[in-house]
């Protein structure tokens, strides 16, 4: 998770700066990845110094994070529908309404790329985290329901779901369909009520 300077709330024009400084850096992020991300040109676009990005961020890699995990926040919210099933299939739809769109595109091939840069590595394996850590709600509730037995691995469940979705979403570019969405998450709960945690 991020920590809680990098997730503090400021209120009047320090909340629009942040918000325009983040907004700008969603952008840049969609247009070169996070390995070209400029903090000179996000402060350009966000109308503020450089230096107060430094100061309230530290880092680029910090301000990247932050940026894509409240743009994950926003877009993608963690379902509360009273089942696992219905969780992990409202949670599919809303993935893929986010891969669809224009900037869901862009950012989500931007996270899949293979890049060898440690700085852009380290932020993209710092927003998975986070991103996981944020969803293992639903796994948690589905085992507080015995729906799944304590064993569970959380994180795994999430993984063994998502991936198909993104694989079609990437490469495949197949639909998703909600069809293809209950079927995969009949299999992943069925599969994760017999696997021990690991």
């Amino acid at each position: 998770m991020t920590t809680p300077e990098v997730r503090r709330r400021p209120g009047g024009r320090s909340a629009e700066k942040r918000a325009a400084v983040l907004a700008a850096t969603v952008e840049l992020l969609a247009e070169t990845g996070p390995a070209a991300l400029s903090v000179a040109e996000i402060a350009k676009r966000a109308g503020v110094h450089e230096t107060s990005i430094y100061r309230r961020w530290g880092t680029r890699e910090r301000l990247a994070l932050e940026a894509m995990t409240e743009l994950s926040d926003t877009l993608l919210p963690v379902p509360d529908t009273g089942t696992l099933s219905g969780d992990l299939l409202a949670f599919g739809q809303e993935l893929v309404e986010y891969d669809e769109s224009p900037l869901g595109k862009a950012l989500t091939r931007t996270m899949a790329t293979n890049e060898d840069d440690e700085e852009a590595s380290a932020v993209r394996a710092q927003f998975w985290d986070a991103r996981y850590a944020e969803c293992k709600v639903i796994v948690e509730r589905a085992v507080e329901r015995r729906e799944l037995p304590t064993t569970v691995d959380g994180r795994f469940l999430l993984e063994v779901y998502v991936a198909p979705i993104h694989t079609r979403a990437l490469l495949t570019r197949e639909p998703v369909t909600t069809d293809f969405l209950q079927r995969l998450a009949h299999v992943v709960i069925n599969g994760m009520a017999k696997t021990k945690s690991r």
